[in-house]
């Protein structure tokens, strides 16, 4: 239950720009080696290039309306489905901590959304060379949206997340330091991305949510 206990023992709540929390050691060893081993395809390789969004070879985004398993841009995206899981015994794991009553309750009481009916949704994300992310809120159907880092090659903590005011100013950038992360749920104003900056090999994180639509993992 390492998540949970850091939710519940090394988290920190802040309120600027908007309401969030980041989190120390949410992940396991095991969890952390199966995110590094994942096989996500470099769209450098494949004469594609970022714009500002995660669906980079037609899938225009489709994720956005509700789609589990990313559209079109499945290759380059590696959600943990029911098709996959056992490849990621872990991960699974990591899962169904999530899927727990006790898990989903505490979340629930922080971002102040009622979770008992959601599903849980988990991408495994390696962002490579030119990787940008335009500032954008979240669908509401994302009631938790989550991003734990994994920097296992020591890439600048300056890869973190960048969080925007209303006015598109940025206030921070969370640091990108290994088993480290945040979470917020969706509102109009919760503004965030990031801005262009050198990787030198690969940004490796996992992308955790609570959902209203329909995944593989509903909550237990």
């Amino acid at each position: 239950m390492s998540f949970l206990k850091s939710i519940e023992t090394k988290s920190k709540q802040f309120n600027d720009p908007f309401t969030h929390w980041e989190l120390n050691k949410p992940l396991t060893e095991g969890q952390i080696k199966e995110i590094i081993n994942a096989d996500i395809d470099n769209p450098v390789e494949h004469n594609l290039n970022y714009d500002g969004t995660r669906a980079i070879d037609g899938g225009e985004g489709i994720y956005r309306e509700g789609y589990s398993d990313g559209g079109k841009a499945l290759k380059f995206r590696c959600f943990i489905t029911k098709e996959n899981y056992k490849d990621f015994p872990n991960l699974t794991s990591f899962i169904e901590e999530l899927q727990k009553k006790e898990t989903h309750e505490k979340v629930s009481s922080l971002i102040g959304k009622d979770l008992s009916n959601a599903y849980v949704r988990v991408e495994v994300i390696c962002d490579r060379k030119g990787f940008w992310l335009k500032p954008h809120c979240d669908i509401k159907e994302k009631l938790m949206s989550c991003l734990l880092f994994v920097n296992e090659f020591n890439e600048s903590e300056d890869l973190g997340t960048d969080f925007y005011d209303k006015d598109l100013n940025k206030v921070k950038t969370l640091p990108y330091r290994n088993n480290y992360g945040y979470f917020f749920t969706s509102g109009p104003n919760t503004w965030h991305g990031m801005e262009k900056k050198e990787i030198v090999k690969e940004r490796r994180c996992l992308q955790v949510n609570y959902v209203s639509f329909q995944t593989d993992w509903k909550v237990k």
